[in-house]
């Protein structure tokens, strides 16, 4: 799929892909959600506690480089390159969420990330550099990150854990 190049291809992108995740997992039920395929990997219920912590991030980002201060990016102590860590960190820090509560936090990230995008113009989402944080980037890109291309990877990972509990019957 190509990349959305304004506001509303990105709104009708969000929209598509939080479509095609929330019917997978609208039959799921809680146990198939719980299931992991080793220990120490991910549930469907971490995917869904990591896509809210990074839309998370992306607001606390937002909302501290309003007040000309730079945030830490990707999050406190961690640089880019070491977004393996920080993923783990995230998956340890939800740990204990049911798949409701996981659920839950997911749903309501999506609506505010829906929300918040709806108020932006088109000149917002795609000036680079419009912040001192975003570097050359822009809001469309970190925006779509965070949402529909971040939704295509949680469904792909999830139908892979699903299969993985099928075959382990």
């Amino acid at each position: 799929m190509s990349r959305p190049l304004n506001k509303t291809q990105l709104l009708e992108t969000i929209h598509k892909e939080y479509t095609i995740l929330e019917k997978f997992l609208a039959p799921l039920t809680a146990v198939q959600m719980e299931f992991a395929p080793a220990p120490g990997a991910w549930a469907i219920k971490d995917i869904l506690a990591h896509l809210y912590e990074w839309q998370r991030m992306f607001f606390t980002w937002y909302e501290t480089g309003l007040g000309d201060v730079m945030p830490e990016l990707p999050a406190p102590g961690y640089k880019w390159n070491q977004l393996p860590a920080l993923n783990q960190a995230i998956y340890e820090k939800h740990q204990a969420l049911t798949p409701e509560q996981a659920l839950t936090l997911f749903r309501e990230s999506q609506q505010k990330t829906v929300e918040f995008v709806e108020t932006l113009s088109d000149a917002d989402l795609i000036t680079p550099g419009l912040y001192k944080w975003m570097n050359k980037n822009t809001l469309l890109a970190y925006l779509n990150s965070a949402t529909a291309a971040h939704y295509r990877w949680a469904l792909k990972d999830a139908k892979m854990i699903l299969n993985r509990q099928s075959l382990a019957g």
